[in-house]
């Protein structure tokens, strides 16, 4: 018993001694700092395990006459097929850069998720109905969409009601056939990924029937950080409208960072900020590719969208150029180059003509503005 009470005695006093300390730490640390040593901080672990968040990106682009424009990404995956993240997290991603609209267009072949359980999965609209809360939730635009592969190359279908019976169909034509049934606007992916003796694949007579059908409305210009020259010049030979997608597999801050100026993503111009409008766009091939500080697409859409973007003043000296927007623009004027930073301005010389070299309007073909 004896032993008991003096152990008892001493937890007590020994819990109100530590108990002191730290009340006494505390007003110390209140009262005064603690001197460090020269030229180095203390920080707290906090600000390195929860890390301030860096807010979501906005993108500046004036309308462009009757028609806004629209920022989005058209060929994402998500673990329904062979990406790595959840399809709420592609929603959450586009958020983030500023998007207005997005797809996730995950393969057809239930077998080919990343997570075994899923492969089972029967109902191949899933990944789309999980996005779809999500997407309403921050009043983004998301697409119907999937992506089809056959010996042709691989397509995007959007704007599709079912991936279900494209799916069951045969071949890359008959898929494609299903697709555009349901509505679908289909342009073909990463043209130069599958090779034919060492050479992009063609386009060859099946994709110019396909087109001739109605079942072929664009093409990836660019592909993730891959650009396709002879596919910008397909865009204009063949009346394709031009698409620069991520073809994202993994996750946002990995693959690109957040939110990333560079990123790959389609600019298009719609009469509203609905899918109605978007589609339509679409079909009218109003897009415009951009990535890496390059404007890729095709008469007379890009030189409107720089017309709408750059305000051209006369001055006693010369011209003055002022960016309404986020894109930025190298200036040639007669030999000499300018940069016009986005949301900048730059004056230059009197000149008649300008060559906007990271704007393209075809493979080596830099916009013109003829003053």
């Amino acid at each position: 018993m004896h032993n008991r009470q003096t152990f008892l005695k001493r937890a007590v006093l020994l819990t109100a001694a530590v108990f002191f300390s730290v009340q006494v730490l505390a007003a110390q640390d209140e009262a005064a700092p603690q001197p460090q040593p020269d030229k180095q901080t203390v920080v707290s672990y906090a600000d390195i395990v929860r890390p301030k968040r860096v807010s979501g990106r906005r993108i500046a682009i004036p309308d462009v006459g009757e028609y806004k424009v629209l920022k989005g990404d058209f060929h994402m995956h998500t673990i329904f097929s062979d990406g790595q993240v959840i399809p709420q997290q592609r929603v959450r991603d586009a958020a983030y850069n500023g998007f207005d609209a997005l797809s996730i267009t995950d393969h057809l072949n239930s077998g080919s998720s990343t997570i075994p359980e899923l492969s089972k999965e029967i109902d191949r609209n899933r990944s789309y109905e999980l996005a779809k809360e999500e997407a309403e939730k921050r009043k983004l635009l998301l697409v119907f969409a999937t992506e089809i592969a056959g010996k042709g190359g691989h397509f995007n279908a959007h704007f599709i009601t079912d991936r279900n019976p494209i799916a069951t169909a045969d071949e890359w034509i008959a898929k494609l056939a299903v697709a555009a049934e349901q509505g679908a606007f289909i342009h073909w992916n990463h043209p130069g990924d599958r090779a034919v003796n060492g050479k992009p694949l063609p386009f060859t007579a099946e994709h110019e029937a396909a087109r001739a059908r109605g079942h072929l409305h664009g093409v990836e210009v660019i592909n993730g950080h891959w650009y396709f020259p002879f596919a910008h010049d397909w865009c204009s030979e063949k009346d394709l409208a031009p698409m620069a997608n991520s073809d994202i597999h993994g996750n946002e801050h990995t693959d690109f960072g957040q939110p990333n100026l560079h990123r790959t993503m389609t600019l298009i111009l719609a009469k509203e900020r609905t899918l109605e409008s978007l589609k339509e766009a679409f079909h009218a091939k109003r897009t415009i590719g951009w990535a890496a500080n390059m404007i890729l697409g095709r008469d007379p859409w890009v030189e409107k969208l720089f017309r709408a973007c750059v305000k051209i003043e006369k001055t006693d000296d010369g011209l003055t150029l002022k960016n309404r927007s986020d894109i930025p623009c190298i200036i040639d004027a007669d030999g000499k180059t300018a940069e016009l930073p986005p949301l900048g301005t730059v004056n230059i010389g009197s000149t008649k003509k300008l060559t906007v070299t990271n704007w393209f309007i075809g493979a080596n073909k830099p916009l013109i503005i003829v003053l």
